[in-house]
């Protein structure tokens, strides 16, 4: 079995930041291939029923318990547990919560979902889950930024401030990488399902 230091892993300094180990999806593919790491999908139920790596477990963040981390198979070194979402972000968040609770050094894939579809490495795809989190909030931002807008222009022009709330959401949400509508749309009982 190869170690871990040899197939892509990157160590750093002991800050809560630096505790925060990356790996590739070239090394977490080996990994996988050799049982030697535990994968945990930190996205929210409708986009692991629409796509994951096979596999992998979730444990949504939004619903984070470090406590639902399966870390016992890592305490005799037969196992690492790997985080992943779909760009790097939410794992990131994720990683966080497990260095409040004690954990010292959390390993997360780079680049999310998203690198790992691009290094052309299998994925589970349902196509009768709902669709992705992102598009159903530009759907339904978009939806009210439209809606706002021509009731502004053929009923009152107080209606505009509905275009405007919603782009102001937005401009939050992009700063502060935290989304509401998303977090409201994802406790939909259809964004439940797994």
């Amino acid at each position: 079995m190869t170690s871990m230091n040899e197939i892509g892993f990157n160590y750093s300094s002991q800050t809560q930041r630096d505790r925060l180990k990356t790996v590739d999806p070239s090394s977490l593919s080996t990994l996988l291939s050799q049982q030697a790491v535990t994968l945990v999908d930190v996205r929210e139920p409708s986009e692991h029923a629409g796509e994951k790596i096979p596999g992998s477990i979730l444990v949504p963040l939004s619903k984070f318990d470090p406590n639902r981390i399966p870390f016992d198979g890592n305490k005799d070194g037969n196992k690492t547990v790997v985080l992943y979402c779909r760009t790097g972000n939410r794992s990131a968040q994720a990683a966080q919560k497990l260095f409040a609770a004690g954990i010292d050094e959390v390993t997360h894939l780079e680049g999310g979902l998203s690198a790992w579809v691009q290094a052309g490495f299998p994925t589970e795809v349902n196509k009768r889950a709902p669709i992705s989190l992102m598009r159903q909030v530009q759907i339904v931002a978009g939806s009210l930024v439209v809606t706002g807008t021509l009731l502004g222009a053929f009923v009152s022009p107080w209606f505009l401030f509905l275009s405007g709330f919603v782009g102001a959401g937005l401009v939050f949400a992009g700063i502060t990488n935290t989304c509401a509508l998303g977090m409201l749309l994802a406790k939909l009982p259809y964004n439940q399902r797994v």
